[in-house]
C-alpha cells in the first residue's frame, strides 16, 4: 500500500532549495582559494599536540572556475548523529544530488541509527527515488541517528573496515558540537594511519550553540524556534483572552539560551530567563523567585493576573548553589552502596545527612516533587539526570511560596493559577523552513565540494547568510580550530567550545532593553505558523538572532573603517 502523504508534504517534495550563486554553476565549475594557517580557540599548544595531523590547515572559499577533480569515482558515507534538526535530510539531499553531479557511477551509503551503524557496518546504498521521498521534510527518519561516541581505538578500526568494505573514501557526519568533535576525532586517526578515508562535518542543532564567524547559525535553530515561537505566541493569544493563568514555559537549550532569546525577541512574552546571565550575576535560586514574583505582584496590582514566562531548560546548573549542590550530590550517589534499594523517604534522608551543609540546605529547600527528580535513575556515568528535572515547575511552587509570603505581608493581592509546559521535541522534526531546506541543502552539496578537492577535518561553511541564497559564501573550516580542552568524566579532553549567549551582545542587548514594558505591557507578538509559500519577506525571513548579529557586525566594520 503506498504511504498517504499529505498536501503540504506532496508540496514540499517538489521544493527546489536555492543554493549559493558558486555552487549554483556546479561542482565542476569550482576552484578553490587557501586562506592563512589557522590555530585553536583556546588551548593551542593541547590541541595541537593531540591533532598533529589536522591542526594549522587553513580555511578554504570557493570560487569560479574548472577543476579536474570532479569525474573522479568516489564512494561516500555520510552519518546522522545526536539529536534530530530540521532540514537534516537536505543535507543528505544536497550531498547525494552534488556526487550524482559529479559522476553517475558514485555512491552514497547511509549508516543507520547514528555512529554506531558504520562501527557495526549497518547501512543502505540510497537511491533516487529514496531521496526523492525525503526532500524537504523534517526528521532523521531517512536513516536514523543515535548518540554513540567515537572515540576507541577499536571503534576506529570498525569503522576503517566497514569502509573498506564499502570503497568509502570519505565520510561525512552530520552533528552538533559533540558530534563534530567525533568527526575531528576520527579525521585525526584516518589522517595519522594514511587510511584514504577523509572526513566532513556538516553543523547541527537547534540550541543554536555551534557558530563563530565562519558557522554563522547551525542548521534546524530556525525552523525550531519559528515553531516554539508559533506555540508561544497561540499561548499568548489564550492568555490575552482568558485573563486567568500564568504559564510557565521551558524551552530547550541546556547549555546555552540561544533558543529562549530568539523565541523572546519573535514573541515579546513577559518574562525572560537568560542561564548565562544567571550565571554571570551569581544569582541564586531565591533571587530568581524574587525577581519572577516581584513582576506577577506588579501586573496584579495593574489587574493582570495573568503572564507568560520563558525558562531555559538547563537554567539549574547555571545558579550556584544548585550547581554545587548537583556536583556534591553526583559525588555522595557515586559512593553510596545499595542506594537503589531505599525507599524513597529513606533515599532522601541518606542524601541529607551526607550531603555538606550548605548543599544540604538547598537540597531541603527544593519541593518534594524536584527532589524526588533529582534522586531519579542516573545517566550512564552516575550523574544525575539534570535535563529531567522539571524546572518550570520547582519555579512555580517556590513563587507560590514567595507569594503567599507577600500577601501576609501586605506586598500582594491577586490571584495566581498556572500552567506548566516544555517545548522540545515539538520542534525537533518539524517541516523545515524555506531557510533551513536552501541552508541544509547547500551544507549537504558543498560538502562533497570539500570532498572533491580532497579535504579532510573540515565543517561545511556556508555564510554571509542574511543575503539572498544567491550571495551566499560557500567553504570550509578545520574542525580543529573550533576545539578547547574540557573536563569531562574526570579527564580533561578535547572538544568543540560551545557558543554561549554573548551578554554583551547586540541579541541579549535588544532583549535588555525591552525587559521592563514587555514586563507589565502585553506587547505580545503572534507570529503564526511558517509560511512556506508567498512574499519572500514572509517566507525567507532568517532569524531575529542572526539578523541582529549581521547588522551589528556591518556597523562594527564601519566603526572600525
Amino acid at each position: 500500500m503506498a504511504k498517504e502523504l499529505s498536501s503540504l508534504q506532496k508540496e514540499r517534495l517538489n521544493y527546489q532549495p536555492k543554493l549559493p550563486g558558486v555552487l549554483a554553476n556546479g561542482v565542476k565549475n569550482l576552484s578553490m582559494k587557501q586562506g592563512e594557517p589557522t590555530g585553536a580557540v583556546a588551548d593551542e599548544a593541547d590541541i595541537k599536540a593531540l591533532f598533529k595531523n589536522s591542526f594549522g590547515m587553513p580555511i578554504v572559499t570557493f570560487e569560479k572556475g574548472s577543476n579536474d577533480v570532479s569525474s573522479k569515482q568516489r564512494n561516500v558515507g555520510v552519518i546522522l548523529s545526536g539529536g534530530q534538526a530540521p532540514g537534516g535530510h537536505n543535507v543528505i539531499a544536497g550531498l547525494y544530488d552534488a556526487l550524482k553531479e559529479a559522476n553517475r557511477e558514485n555512491k552514497l551509503y547511509g549508516f543507520l541509527g547514528g555512529p554506531s551503524g558504520i562501527i557495526d557496518g549497518e547501512y543502505i546504498e540510497f537511491t533516487d527515488e529514496y531521496i526523492d521521498a525525503h526532500r524537504n521534510t523534517g526528521g532523521f527518519d531517512i536513516i536514523g541517528s543515535g548518540r554513540t561516541k567515537l572515540e576507541t581505538e577499536e571503534q576506529f578500526k570498525k569503522t576503517w573496515d566497514n569502509c573498506k568494505k564499502l570503497g568509502i573514501s570519505a565520510v561525512v557526519i552530520i552533528g552538533g558540537d559533540d558530534s563534530n568533535t567525533n568527526a575531528a576525532t576520527l579525521g585525526e586517526y584516518f589522517m595519522a594511519n594514511n587510511a584514504g578515508i577523509q572526513v566532513i562535518g556538516c553543523p547541527k542543532t537547534i540550541d543554536g550553540d555551534l557558530k563563530n564567524d565562519y558557522i554563522e547559525v547551525s542548521f534546524g535553530f530556525d525552523t525550531a524556534t519559528k515553531t516554539y515561537s508559533e506555540l508561544i505566541s497561540n499561548i499568548q493569544r489564550d492568555v490575552r483572552s482568558a485573563k486567568k493563568y500564568w504559564h510557565f514555559i521551558k524551552l530547550m537549550g541546556r547549555s546555552a539560551t540561544h533558543v529562549g532569546l530568539e523565541c523572546a525577541l519573535q514573541t515579546q512574552p513577559n518574562i525572560t530567563l537568560i542561564s548565562e546571565e544567571v550565571e554571570q550575576k551569581k544569582m541564586s535560586l531565591a533571587q530568581i523567585v524574587d525577581y519572577m514574583a516581584g513582576i506577577i505582584a506588579k501586573r496584579a496590582e495593574m489587574g493582570k493576573n495573568f503572564g507568560v514566562a520563558l525558562i531555559p531548560e538547563g537554567v539549574i546548573e547555571f545558579i550556584p548553589e544548585m550547581k554545587a549542590m548537583i556536583a556534591n550530590l553526583n559525588d555522595t550517589l557515586a559512593a553510596a552502596k545499595d542506594f537503589d534499594n531505599l525507599s524513597q523517604q529513606e533515599k532522601i534522608d541518606f542524601v541529607e545527612s551526607k550531603l555538606d551543609s550548605a548543599s544540604a540546605a538547598v537540597f531541603k529547600s527544593l519541593p518534594r516533587l524536584i527532589q524526588n527528580q533529582l534522586l531519579m535513575d542516573r545517566d550512564p556515568h552516575g550523574n544525575v539526570q539534570v535535563s529531567k528535572i522539571e524546572t518550570e515547575k520547582l519555579l512555580i511552587e517556590m513563587i507560590k511560596v514567595k507569594l503567599n509570603e507577600m500577601k501576609k505581608n501586605g506586598q500582594y493581592n491577586g490571584k495566581f493559577s498556572d500552567q506548566a509546559h516544555f517545548f522540545g521535541y515539538e520542534g525537533r522534526c518539524a517541516f523545515p523552513t524555506n531557510f533551513d531546506a536552501d541552508y541544509c541543502y547547500s551544507l549537504g552539496y558543498n560538502a562533497f565540494a570539500l570532498i572533491q578537492f580532497g579535504l579532510s577535518g573540515y565543517l561545511s561553511s556556508i555564510r554571509n547568510l542574511t543575503a539572498p541564497a544567491s550571495e551566499w559564501l560557500a567553504g570550509g573550516i578545520p574542525l580543529t580550530m573550533m576545539m578547547n580542552m574540557e573536563r569531562r568524566h574526570g579527564k580533561m579532553k578535547p572538544v568543540i567550545q560551545k557558543a554561549l549567549v554573548d551578554l554583551n551582545g547586540p541579541v541579549f542587548k535588544k532583549l535588555e532593553a525591552n525587559r521592563e514594558q514587555w514586563a507589565l505591557n502585553d506587547d505580545y507578538v503572534f507570529v503564526g505558523a511558517i509560511q512556506y509559500f508567498g512574499p519572500s519577506s514572509v517566507c525567507d525571513t532568517t532569524t531575529k538572532t542572526l539578523a541582529l548579529e549581521k547588522e551589528c557586525g556591518k556597523k562594527c566594520e564601519c566603526a572600525c573603517k
